[in-house]
C-alpha cells in the first residue's frame, strides 16, 4: 500500500550550506494496519508525510501510494489519501458542512453521495450540533473535527495523520483515537505521527523510530522490546535518541 524506499530531502541553507531534512528513509505500510512514526521535533517526521502527501518532492528516492508514485502521479496519489494535521487550516467564513462538501466536491463526488458521506461522518464524530457553524466561531476541538471530516469524505484507503491530538482537549483527542482504531478495522492504511507513547502503544502495529532525518529502528513494540532489552517503550525511544546525539557528536 505505502512504499517508501531511501527517500531522501535536502535543503540549500545560506550559513550552513546543505541541510539534511531526510536521510535514506525506507518502510512498508499495509491495509488495516497502523504504522506509527515516531521521532522528537525535527526528527524528519514532518518531511517524510508531506512528501508522502505530494507537498514536498524528495532530492531523491521513491515513494509510491497505492501503487501510484508521490512525484510522478501526484494527482492520482491525492485521490488515495486523508491528511490530517495540527495544521491543517479551517476556512473561517465557511461552515463545518460547507467545508466538507467544499472538499468532496473537489474529489469528484456525485452530489447524492457527497450528502450522505458527509452526513456519516458527522454522525460518527458527533458533529452534528456545529455543522453550520462558521470555522471563525470554531473551537479547537470542532476545527480538528472538521479536518478529519474533510480527510475521510472521499473515502480514501490511505490516512496521514500528523501530531494530530496535540493541542487537543482529553476527551476530543479520545475520540480521534477510537476513530484511528476503527479505520484501522475498516481496511484503511494508517501512518500515525505521534511522540506520545501511550498513544503509541494504544494503536500502532508496527513503528518506526526516526532522529536527524534516519530511521533508527522498526519493528513491532515486541520486536523492539526484545531486540534492545527494554520492556519500557519511552526508556527505549529515549535511549535510541540520545545514544544517536552522543553519535552525532563525536
Amino acid at each position: 500500500m505505502i512504499h517508501v524506499r531511501e527517500l531522501t530531502k535536502s535543503y540549500s541553507d545560506l550559513r550552513r550550506g546543505s541541510f539534511i531534512a531526510l536521510s535514506g528513509l525506507t518502510f512498508d505500510a499495509w491495509p488495516g494496519e497502523i504504522f506509527g512514526l515516531l521521532g522528537p521535533n525535527g526528527a524528519g517526521k514532518t518531511t517524510a508525510l508531506r512528501i508522502l502527501s505530494t507537498i514536498l518532492q524528495p532530492t531523491a528516492g521513491i515513494a509510491t501510494i497505492n501503487g501510484y508514485n508521490v512525484v510522478t502521479e501526484p494527482d492520482y496519489v491525492r485521490y488515495q489519501i486523508g491528511f490530517v494535521s495540527t495544521n491543517t487550516a479551517v476556512y473561517d467564513r465557511m461552515t463545518a458542512r460547507e467545508t466538507v462538501e467544499f472538499f468532496g466536491r473537489l474529489y469528484g463526488l456525485e452530489e447524492g453521495l457527497l450528502q450522505d458521506r458527509w452526513r456519516d461522518i458527522f454522525s460518527r464524530l458527533k458533529m452534528q450540533d456545529f455543522a453550520d457553524t462558521l470555522g471563525a466561531k470554531m473551537s479547537t476541538g470542532m476545527k480538528q473535527k472538521v479536518s478529519i471530516a474533510r480527510a475521510l469524505v472521499h473515502d480514501p484507503p490511505v490516512l496521514i495523520f500528523d501530531e494530530a491530538t496535540s493541542g487537543l482537549d482529553v476527551v476530543v483527542a479520545r475520540s480521534l483515537l477510537r476513530l484511528v482504531h476503527d479505520l484501522r478495522e475498516q481496511g484503511k492504511c494508517i501512518i500515525f505521527s505521534t511522540h506520545i507513547m501511550r498513544e503509541v502503544e494504544r494503536l500502532c502495529d508496527r513503528v518506526a523510530i526516526m532522529n536527524r532525518g534516519r530511521l533508527l529502528a522498526s519493528g513491532t513494540l515486541q520486536e523492539l522490546r526484545e531486540e534492545h532489552q527494554e520492556d519500557d517503550l519511552e526508556e527505549l525511544f529515549f535511549r535510541m535518541i540520545c545514544d544517536q546525539e552522543e553519535q552525532a557528536q563525536v
